[in-house]
């Protein structure tokens, strides 16, 4: 998390300075690939991406955050969009969202259900009949499940 919040230090003043809203930025060790999600309300062109990707590219040269070679990929947040700060969750609260945690809650690592907002330092899920308190800070992945797809 340590890590991601300072890239996103870094990244969102150049990529709001372009007009565009910094979603967040996943970094992938394995494939060695830097994601980062823009939005804006008319939504992101392939244009949009590749004029981010060029400023962006400028300033992890310069700066260096992270070590050895790796792939930049600028891109919108679609429609699994994946959700990273508080706000996120409140802001999509009513539809269902995938979490996976970082460590097991009641045995589970994943969970798909209706997100029901925020609480303090916990998600809110509603499973079925249940509803499940997730402290914010054990969960490793989020993404809004399309409406399709539940």
């Amino acid at each position: 998390m340590k890590a991601r919040d300072g890239l996103v230090e870094l990244l969102d003043p150049v990529v709001q300075g372009m007009g565009y809203e910094l979603v967040g930025v996943e970094f992938d060790g394995h494939q060695r690939t830097l994601r980062v999600y823009i939005d804006r309300l008319e939504g992101i062109t392939l244009d949009d991406c590749s004029a981010v990707s060029y400023q962006l590219s400028g300033v992890l040269d310069v700066e260096d955050p992270i070590p050895g070679r790796y792939q930049l990929e600028v891109s919108s947040p679609g429609m699994d969009r994946p959700l990273f700060t508080r706000a996120h969750f409140e802001r999509f609260a009513g539809e269902v969202v995938r979490l996976q945690l970082n460590r097991p809650l009641e045995g589970r690592r994943r969970f798909k259900a209706r997100l029901q907002g925020v609480e303090g330092d916990e998600i809110l899920l509603q499973d079925e009949d249940k509803l499940i308190r997730i402290p914010y800070e054990s969960i490793e992945k989020a993404r809004l499940v399309p409406a399709f797809d539940h």
